[in-house]
C-alpha cells in the first residue's frame, strides 16, 4: 500500500498489523536527545507528523545511511509526545512498550518497522534533506532531519487497534516452549 504524508488518522487507523506499506512524503528523524527535548516542552519550526527513529550518516547535506535505531530507548517519552504533537507514525526497529501501544491506539497512531542493516539502502529512498534543527547542539546523528522519502518500504508491527506483532511472537513463543520444555514458563 502506498502512503504520502501527511498522514490522517482515517488512514492510520485503516492499518492493520502485518500491512506492507510504501511511505512517500516527509518525516522527521528523531532519537533520544531530540525525544528528551520534545519531552521537556521543546517545540520544532516544522510539522511532527511521521517520526523516524534513525541516527542518519550524512555527507554535503546528503544522507548516505538512513538505517532504524533501537526504538525501545525511547519509551519513557514516546507516548507524551505522541499525544502532544499528534504523531501518526513512528518508524523504527524493535518495537515498542505498553505504554506506547496504549498512546498508539488513543491517538491513532502506528509503528512502521524498518528493516536494521540496510541504512544504504534505505538512504536510496531519502530524496532531499529539507532541513535539520538542533544540529550545533545536539550533533549529526541527534538532531532533528527532515527528510524527503520515496517509497520508503516499511511493515505495521504495531498497530492503532492495540494489536503488536512483537507481543504476538513473544505468546506463540512461550506456548512453543511450554510444548518442548513442559509446564508454565
Amino acid at each position: 500500500m502506498k502512503l504520502k504524508t501527511p498522514l490522517d488518522e482515517e488512514t492510520v487507523r485503516g492499518l492493520k498489523v502485518g500491512d506492507r506499506v510504501d511511505l512517500s512524503g516527509l518525516v522527521v528523524t528523531a532519537r533520544d536527545r531530540a525525544h528528551k527535548y520534545l519531552y521537556d516542552g521543546g517545540e520544532v519550526p516544522f510539522e511532527l507528523n511521521v517520526i523516524y527513529h534513525c541516527g542518519p550518516i550524512v555527507k554535503d547535506n546528503k544522507i548516505v545511511s538512513a538505517g532504524p535505531t533501537t526504538s525501545m530507548r525511547e519509551e519513557p517519552y514516546l507516548a507524551k509526545i505522541i499525544n502532544k504533537y499528534k504523531i501518526r507514525a513512528v518508524i523504527g526497529k524493535g518495537g515498542m512498550g505498553e505504554k506506547t501501544l496504549n498512546s498508539l491506539k488513543s491517538n491513532g497512531c502506528v509503528y512502521l518497522a524498518a528493516v536494521g542493516g540496510v541504512g544504504v539502502l534505505l538512504a536510496e529512498h531519502v530524496k532531499k534533506v529539507k532541513e535539520s534543527y538542533r544540529l550545533d547542539e545536539f550533533g549529526a546523528p541527534e538532531a532533528f532531519w527532515v527528510l524527503e522519502v520515496y517509497n520508503m518500504p516499511l511493515t505495521v508491527t504495531m498497530d492503532s487497534h492495540g494489536n503488536s506483532l512483537y507481543e504476538d511472537v513473544k505468546e506463540k513463543s512461550r506456548k512453543n516452549l511450554e510444548k518442548i520444555v513442559g509446564g508454565k514458563r
